[in-house]
């Protein structure tokens, strides 16, 4: 059950301190040494001409894709971090950067899914990813009401380390460093672009979560660059909660809820009031009769009645897991008779399971084997044939060689939600919507409803809320959840 930072990946998601990166007019102008690799200089900051019609208008904007250098302590370029904006014409317009998270997610989800002017579908049932990744203009675009700047972390989308794995390491991968050089940018891209007195905004999906509160934390209390929204989600705030499943009641707590979601949603039962009742013995009965254990000899069996009812799962599978449904065992057994695999990031999307009788699952994971394909192939066509940024080296979707490489400190394990409470409390202007899909079993939303309950309301608890759709991790694949979740944000930013 316990959940390592790096088992987080997606969406979707850590000793340095590094001295100001330079601006991007600072473009190499010869071959950048990489260990034993000389890479070929990144192009100079490009950019096109667009139109997509979006919320009954014609928006046009400039596409710009960029770069940004990272420098050490002694002056040295030691990365260079690729960024993707979108800009339009007119006074007072807010800025809003956005990051995915992993680690080793490019920021394309947000991107090209979610919140960017054109979208590629993927992430829902039915999606193949040999379908075109043909782009097409996004109905759920923030574009109308900010400009956006997508921002791929160093080894993500084109962005990369000019110094070998183990320094990498230390100056990019790992909790501190990571929130250090990404605030950097976020603040360099401000510098050179002008941008400085404009409203600011930032959004994080998963990790990008993680990072959310951080990075506002940094730049508002480091950098001197204060957000007045911030737009978690599916985050992954406290990994702490999800570990101790042998005594605490909690890993259990978060999960269930998102089970019983996935559950209603296929009876067609799932509404805001049905998932009410889930919470509230979510974090009543079911957490009380946990802590009981061998205690109360009823105790198990109440469980056990009441998440069977709840999951519609096979009786004798819940009485021999007590009621505690670990999630990957769980992705199996409820679609075994099909012969199919849920997905962690939204368990009513499935994928065929090519080894159904071993005794563990051997695949990926139905979504992430599904989505990299048709990001990739839309993200790079548009950047080096629309745009015309034209680079040749690998871009990164989602890099599991990143993940591989990051180093799970203690830092990460304490999460942020401390930065969170502490952003919230230094700035009462501040304002913070998080985000969660019903179905998400990678970054459960209970978590979430769980940490703003504990938080002090702080002159006006509505400062920070929590809002759930249907779907899963990506729930913005839904068009629905998607045309929900703007509605939601458009409200954050004061738009009418």
């Amino acid at each position: 059950m316990r959940k390592s930072l790096q088992a987080a990946l997606l969406a979707a998601s850590l000793l340095a301190s590094l001295a100001a990166p330079a601006f991007a007019a600072d473009k190499p102008a010869a071959e950048a040494s990489h260990g034993d690799y000389h890479l070929p200089p990144f192009p100079a900051d490009a950019h096109a001409q667009q139109t997509a019609r979006i919320d009954g208008r014609t928006l046009k904007y400039t596409a710009t894709v960029g770069s940004l250098p990272v420098r050490d302590e002694k002056g040295n370029k030691v990365a260079e971090v690729v960024f993707t904006a979108y800009t339009m014409d007119g006074p007072g317009r807010p800025v809003t950067f956005a990051l995915n998270g992993g680690p080793g997610a490019a920021s394309v989800y947000l991107n090209l899914g979610a919140i960017g002017p054109k979208r590629v579908s993927f992430g829902e049932e039915g999606d193949n990813p040999s379908d075109p990744a043909t782009l097409h203009d996004n109905p759920g675009s923030w574009l109308p009401f900010t400009d956006l700047v997508f921002i791929d972390p160093v080894g993500t989308g084109f962005s990369r380390a000019l110094v070998d794995d183990k320094k990498a390491t230390k100056l990019f991968y790992s909790t501190d460093a990571d929130i250090k050089y990404l605030s950097r940018i976020v603040y360099d891209w401000l510098v050179e672009h002008g941008r400085l007195q404009s409203p600011k905004y930032l959004v994080g999906e998963s990790y990008g979560g993680f990072r959310g509160p951080r990075i506002t934390d940094y730049l508002q209390t480091r950098l001197g660059v204060a957000m007045k929204g911030v737009v978690l989600v599916s985050p992954y705030l406290d990994p702490a909660a999800f570990s101790d499943e042998n005594v605490s009641p909690l890993p259990w707590m978060l999960t269930l809820p998102s089970i019983a979601a996935a559950h209603l949603e296929r009876e067609h039962k799932l509404t805001p009031e049905a998932m009410a009742q889930v919470i509230e013995y979510t974090r009543g009965q079911y957490a009380v009769d946990l802590m009981r254990g061998r205690s109360d000899p009823q105790a198990t069996a109440r469980v056990v009645e009441k998440v069977t009812e709840l999951t519609g799962l096979d009786p004798l599978f819940v009485r021999r897991s007590g009621g505690r449904i670990e999630t990957q065992a769980y992705l199996r057994e409820v679609y075994r008779a099909e012969g199919k695999l849920g997905s962690r990031y939204d368990s009513n999307v499935t994928a065929w399971d090519p080894f159904p009788y071993a005794p563990h699952q051997r695949t990926g994971d139905p979504i992430l084997n599904g989505i990299i394909a048709p990001t990739t192939t839309a993200m790079v066509d548009f950047v080096t044939r629309t745009v015309g940024w034209k680079y040749s080296g690998r871009y990164n979707a989602l890099s599991y060689e990143v993940n591989k490489l990051w180093h799970e400190d203690d830092d990460a394990i304490e999460g942020s939600v401390s930065q969170l409470r502490e952003s919230v409390a230094n700035d009462p202007g501040l304002r913070v919507l998080i985000a969660h899909g019903w179905d998400d079993l990678s970054c459960p939303f209970m978590a979430s409803v769980l940490i703003v309950d504990q938080m002090p309301p702080m002159g006006d608890p509505t400062r920070v809320q929590v809002k759930n759709y249907p779907g899963g991790h990506m729930f913005y694949a839904r068009p629905d959840s998607q045309a929900a979740l703007l509605k939601d944000v458009k409200a954050l930013y004061g738009v009418h």
